[in-house]
């Protein structure tokens, strides 16, 4: 009997799971879902041309720091299409399919590029952003939109109904700011920003595409068939291939970017901790992942640190799981050291805006606080010369009347509160009935919960 009830139990939880998280529901035909995606793909005619205005947006925004210009772009941005369209043609075996997605995905992205490298190498603003900086370092974060992004936008993209999730998903993924990103750097002549947010895009791109094959096959879409056994055999030959050069890569990069993001993470609780002399300022840090072993580079400016304390601070880098990190410590500018200036920069940079950022937050607390102050010690909150007009209107007989917000102590729970009070005075004698009337007016038109009328 007990073992019965278990059972029933657990049909009717997987009911209601099933139910819950059904997706045949509102789901479009599967010729119309490939047809749609099909649209997006090409890259000719307004597409292109959507494109490549996207672009010049997104490089404005960009190259003044606008976030909302850059959303903008990702808006209109139709980069979404063929790199859905090569995750779909891996679900449903569609060699054409992935070979037309992959065409103009390299079409896409050169025009982009280009457009891009066109319009940093006219512009009269050169230099780095932070939304520009922002795009040349992905981290594990950006697998995880890319991946959940993906997942959202296959998902909306076969329902019936059109939503807002595609343009939701375009400004979450952020395809087009890595492509403007990749076009400073070539109109810049700097390469690690060319191929840091290329890098970003890639990441985005096999995500994405990996998100669509994973709805795909769990919606199980059918296969193509074909009639000639050995074209279907190298298809699918082909196909496995196309999978692995896209996986195999992007596995590779999900576990340096996890990785990457640790050793920063251990980093910034090294230097916070073990970093923290008197009177001496970071004022700027670098971790190089170029050689085999892991550099960390921190400039420090101010009282000059004894090399014993430095070596100490050395010692306990394996508490941080850095052990095979080298600690490189500059200390003001001496005769025969070369400073990296755009490194200096860029840490004062970052300082004073990590500064400013509190300043800015205890300033508004505190704006917050001489507010709610303000509110209780305002001897008088409401208009009463507006409020006396409507009242008199209500009671002929009323000759004075006061309101004022009021400091109250309750000596049981030992609290200041706050109460609102009433003083009225009428010509004549006034009834229980009015009383109770003027004093529910003015509770509702002062807006108080807390009101105590006096009349005299």
């Amino acid at each position: 009997m007990q073992v019965n009830k278990k059972l029933r139990l657990i049909v009717l939880l997987r009911e209601i799971i099933h139910d819950r998280f059904n997706l045949e529901e509102d789901k479009a035909s599967e010729d119309e879902i490939i047809e749609n995606v099909k649209k997006g793909i090409e890259f000719k005619g307004m597409n292109l041309w959507v494109l490549i205005f996207a672009i010049f947006i997104a490089s404005i925004g960009l190259n003044v720091n606008s976030t909302a210009v850059i959303i903008g772009a990702m808006l209109i941005s139709p980069l979404m299409g063929p790199i859905m369209g090569i995750g779909l043609g891996i679900g449903i075996n569609d060699f054409e399919l992935i070979k037309k997605s992959f065409k103009n995905l390299g079409i896409s992205v050169l025009i982009s590029v280009l457009t891009s490298t066109i319009y940093f190498l006219i512009t009269p603003l050169s230099d780095a952003q932070s939304e520009l900086l922002a795009r040349t370092t992905p981290t594990i974060w950006d697998v995880f939109i890319a991946l959940f992004g993906g997942l959202a936008g296959i998902v909306a993209a076969t329902r019936k109904s059109i939503s807002n999730v595609i343009p939701g998903v375009a400004i979450a993924t952020a395809l087009m700011p890595p492509l403007c990103t990749a076009g400073f750097g070539l109109a810049t002549g700097n390469l690690y920003y060319f191929f840091g947010a290329f890098y970003l895009f890639f990441i985005n791109s096999v995500f994405i595409s990996l998100a669509t094959y994973i709805i795909v096959r769990f919606m199980k879409f059918q296969k193509k068939e074909f009639l000639d056994p050995q074209k279907e055999l190298k298809v699918k030959r082909s196909i496995v291939a196309v999978v692995l050069i896209t996986v195999i890569p992007s596995i590779i990069l999900a576990y340096n970017i996890v990785n990457r993001t640790f050793i920063e993470k251990n980093v910034q609780q090294f230097i916070t901790n073990e970093l923290s002399f008197p009177n001496t300022q970071i004022v700027s840090k670098k971790i190089n992942f170029d050689s085999s072993r892991v550099q960390i580079e921190v400039f420090l400016l101010g009282s000059p640190v004894e090399s014993n304390l430095i070596e100490v601070a050395k010692q306990k880098l394996p508490k941080y799981k850095l052990k095979d990190a080298d600690l490189v410590i500059k200390q003001g500018v001496s005769g025969g050291s070369k400073v990296d200036i755009s490194a200096l920069r860029a840490g004062v940079i970052e300082e004073l805006y990590r500064k400013n950022e509190e300043i800015i937050k205890n300033k508004d607390k505190q704006i917050q606080l001489l507010e709610s102050q303000l509110a209780l010690l305002s001897p008088n909150q409401y208009d009463i010369q507006e409020i006396s007009k409507e009242a008199k209107t209500l009671f002929n007989n009323l000759i004075e009347l006061s309101v004022n917000r009021s400091y109250v102590m309750n000596f049981r729970t030992n609290q200041l509160d706050t109460l609102t009070i009433g003083y009225a005075k009428f010509s004549t004698s006034v009834s229980n009935n009015d009383r109770k009337k003027l004093t529910n007016w003015l509770k509702e038109r002062t807006n108080s919960e807390k009101f105590r009328l006096i009349i005299n």
